[in-house]
């Protein structure tokens, strides 16, 4: 197979010319159907793979998908990351996976997008200020906020239905006959934190049954020390709900280091159904985030807004449901 192949190289083998050759692989461009069986054939040939960036050069845009996360070490995001990676894929797109080790994505993060010609753009496990985002805006690059969502509604984002979620944890709780809860709570500067909050917080203020908030970091060991926390103060309630599984795995060792009985003693609700809640070791019972709806709708937006772009914005809530095992 011949090394470094060029579209003039197929050109001479099909005999056509080079812009034939490139009308081939331009999306929309107006080319016979025997030329481009005659392009294809000499390209299979050769080997040839068209240069996403030279293409760029023309389109400002690659077939790439800029991803931006922050929280790796929590097994919600690789999952999410699988998904959207599959996904794309099966469209002809490749991710651009960026790590953030910040919050707020940094000026450094969003110069990578740039330079890449990403055609889209999605942020999840991280927030972005309001001028970084208008910048994807004015550049007409869609943008999806992923398990994410601000107040300002000029941007497209697709969640869990975090309220109702909270909500009906806190019923079933009542329902189990539970008087005195703990919320342990993940970054408080998160919408996902703070929604799950306040639905869980309404529903024990109305039926007036007590309850603590203990703020972590959405870490293994930041529920860990929590629970280990509450349990040093002789505090420990009838049930727990934690913000993630990740972090509830964290209490339910802590608690059963200390020897308190689940779900006898007290019981542990996390949120997200990882791989891991499923495991005989846990069993926990959790909040199943819709993971695939999630992401069939962030791909249907991105690949209508690639195609024309709209600026279309819209906050998209999807629910989920509860999953029940040993822990409760």
């Amino acid at each position: 197979m011949k090394q470094n192949v060029t579209a003039n190289d197929v050109a001479k083998l099909a005999g056509v010319s080079q812009s034939s050759v490139s009308r081939v692989y331009f999306e929309g461009a107006s080319v016979s159907p025997k030329t481009r069986r005659k392009v294809l054939e000499a390209a299979n040939e050769l080997g040839y793979r068209p240069n996403e960036f030279a293409r760029s050069l023309i389109t400002n845009r690659t077939k790439i998908i800029g991803l931006v996360m922050k929280g790796v070490e929590n097994p919600f995001y690789p999952q999410v990351l699988k998904q959207f990676t599959s996904s794309f894929k099966n469209l002809g797109y490749s991710i651009l996976f960026v790590h953030t080790n910040n919050d707020e994505i940094q000026k450094d993060d969003i110069e990578i997008l740039l330079n890449y010609h990403v055609a889209a753009v999605i942020i999840t496990d991280a927030s972005l200020s309001l001028p970084a985002m208008e910048d994807f805006k004015e550049n007409k690059i869609p943008l999806v906020l992923f398990n994410r969502k601000i107040e300002h509604n000029k941007f497209y984002s697709v969640c869990c239905n975090n309220l109702e979620a909270s909500k009906e944890i806190a019923n079933f709780f009542i329902a189990e006959g539970c008087s005195e809860l703990v919320y342990i709570s993940g970054n408080a500067n998160t919408s996902t934190s703070r929604e799950r909050e306040i639905g869980f917080t309404s529903i024990l203020e109305k039926h007036q049954i007590s309850y603590t908030k203990y703020t972590s970091d959405y870490t293994y060991e930041g529920g860990y020390r929590t629970a280990m926390e509450i349990v040093e103060k002789k505090q420990v309630p009838a049930g727990f709900f934690v913000a993630n599984d990740i972090m509830a795995l964290g209490v339910v060792d802590a608690l059963r280091e200390n020897a308190i009985s689940i779900p006898l003693e007290t019981k542990v609700i996390g949120f997200d159904n990882i791989e891991m809640a499923s495991w005989p070791t846990y069993n926990l019972t959790t909040w199943e985030q819709p993971i695939n709806e999630m992401v069939e709708k962030t791909v249907e937006y991105l690949m209508g807004e690639i195609e024309s772009y709209t600026g279309y914005s819209e906050n998209i809530e999807i629910d989920g449901e509860l999953i029940v095992r040993k822990t409760t």
